[in-house]
């Protein structure tokens, strides 16, 4: 299990505790949290879950893969270091404090 922090664009702060094994995008959807559409359910075919992590969770996710590079292109606002689709971002107990931000809106 990890706590982690979801941010509305507005500031709203939502802090779950995620399953591991889960993703960060399921543990938005399963909690209720606004703000991550999912429109795809996690197969990485649309952009609808994209969230900005704090700098200082950059260095600790896993890379983006090609997919996600390319999805992140249609992004509202992707930031090169930032963005990344919680579809992608498995948890595990290494992300405990993981904090993400989404964007004013997805598209």
């Amino acid at each position: 299990m990890a706590k982690i922090t979801y941010i509305e664009h507005n500031g709203t702060e939502h802090v779950v505790d995620v399953p591991t094994g889960l993703t960060v995008m399921e543990g938005a959807r399963d909690n209720g949290i606004p703000g991550i559409e999912a429109d795809c359910g996690g197969a990485c075919a649309c952009s609808t879950c994209h969230v900005y992590v704090a700098p200082d969770w950059v260095a600790k996710l896993p890379e983006k893969d090609d997919m996600e590079e390319d999805m992140l292109d249609f992004a509202f606002q992707p930031d090169p270091e930032l963005s990344r689709l919680t579809c992608q971002l498995k948890v595990t107990d290494a992300l405990d404090g993981l904090v993400v931000q989404m964007p004013e809106k997805q598209i």
